[in-house]
């Protein structure tokens, strides 16, 4: 239950952050957010505020904000269509009544011969069995469809994606891969407010029973100043050479209570994965303290570290270095997340800042449907000066959404597979 728990919270904050990112700078530039939806498939609880339905849907498998524009609009009038027209206190149409319109008994029936909800804002038409006198109606910029009894707020071109400047779109699209990282930072902070910060020399934290540093004498506190004869300064060094040197019998100088001792260890060989090589490991941890400066240094730092070894992992899998196999979808992270539940609240936060930047970074790659795909046609129409045309572009999205989909599909009966087969 524990696992559930977790997995739920931290997917929930996951795809908010990210969500949320695109809906304040949409909101920001003047678009009209309909949608801001954690899950997909049927609504499990919904409200409205301020232009925007707020849902939680079924499937716990991303998240969305839909904005005007993005997508064809949901109602269009045509020549000949009956509608109703509700007015506000202006006199401006505030209400379309598409069916149903015996329901709205005050409601005006006029028969559309045309309707521009994008620029002019108007409705022209006819009473319905009067033909002669042509009608021009106002339409207020936030009107409603009425459709089924459920209403929708019109997009006037102003309030769809697409009449936004290119700075605009593109830090809308960024916005969400944005706050995963800035998520990652805030957490790897809370992570050092708690536990401290590594600090930069080799200095030795806490030593594993039975390791072999342990069996070598190591002690907590002690400084490693010199390997094999080669001095060490800093942490990243030492464990350089110690995962360099599997099996191998290291002569190791420490610092212990200001005088220097010398020790020997034989570093414990660890089978690399996915065809990688063994390497050493000698089971300490390094030394952590307590400053605000140097936890705020470590929340940034720590993102850096975590991005740039995500994207050579990514890298390795474009390669062929890494397969398929080495990816994991819902199940997998849900496998994962359960055995580092056990280990501790701290290492919780630390999958969970990794899942963030994970995240991010996956929806910066230029495929179909992510953000990376949409920014990729912002900058190719900031390079070329005109857009691509809508069609093409909404037709790229569509194939390469049902092809992340399969590949979601491919991913998760790998997971099952490593966990039942």
């Amino acid at each position: 239950m524990n696992t559930v728990i977790a997995f739920i919270l931290m997917f929930g904050l996951l795809v908010f952050i990210h969500e949320w990112g695109h809906l304040i700078f949409a909101k920001r530039a003047g678009m009209l957010a309909r949608e801001f939806a954690i899950g997909f498939g049927p609504k499990v609880f919904a409200f409205t505020r301020n232009e925007t339905v707020y849902t939680i849907r079924l499937l716990p498998i991303g998240g969305y904000v839909r904005v005007a524009g993005f997508d064809p609009e949901i109602i269009e009038l045509k020549p000949g269509h009956h509608v109703g027209l509700e007015f506000n206190e202006s006199g401006k149409v505030n209400k379309i009544i598409v069916n149903h319109k015996s329901k709205h008994p005050h409601a005006r029936i006029i028969e559309i011969e045309e309707a521009d909800l994008d620029h002019a804002l108007q409705i022209k038409g006819y009473e319905v069995g009067d033909e002669e006198e042509k009608l021009i109606f106002e339409v207020d910029p936030k009107a409603f469809f009425v459709m089924d009894e459920q209403e929708t707020q019109i997009a006037p071109y102003d309030r769809q994606f697409a009449s936004k400047t290119v700075g605009q779109r593109a830090m809308q699209l960024f916005a969400g891969p944005m706050m995963n990282f800035i998520l990652a930072i805030v957490i790897f902070i809370i992570i050092g407010l708690v536990q401290g910060t590594q600090v930069e020399e080799a200095r030795m934290g806490e030593i594993i029973a039975d390791s072999p540093a342990a069996e070598a004498g190591m002690q907590n506190g002690d400084e490693v100043v010199q390997l094999e004869g080669e001095p060490i300064s800093t942490w990243e060094e030492f464990t350089t050479i110690i995962r360099e040197h599997p099996s191998e019998e290291l002569d190791v100088t420490v610092l212990r209570d200001g005088e220097e001792v010398t020790l020997t260890i034989i570093p414990k060989e660890v089978e690399g994965v996915e065809g990688q090589e063994s390497f050493g490991q000698i089971g300490v941890y390094p030394a952590y303290e307590k400053s605000i400066l140097g936890t705020v240094t470590y929340g940034f730092s720590k993102t850096y570290e975590t991005t740039k070894l995500i994207l050579t992992n990514l890298g390795m899998l474009i390669s062929g270095q890494l397969s398929l196999d080495a990816l994991s979808g819902p199940v997998g992270i849900y496998d994962a997340t359960d055995q580092i539940v056990q280990t501790g609240f701290t290492n919780f936060l630390l999958w969970t800042a990794m899942l963030s930047i994970n995240l991010g970074i996956v929806n910066l790659v230029p495929l179909p449907a992510l953000d990376g795909g949409r920014l990729l046609f912002v900058g190719i129409e900031a390079v070329r000066g005109k857009p691509i045309a809508p069609e093409k572009e909404g037709l790229f999205h569509f194939v390469g959404f049902a092809l992340l989909m399969l590949l979601m599909i491919i991913v998760t009966w790998n997971d099952i597979q490593r966990l039942f087969l």
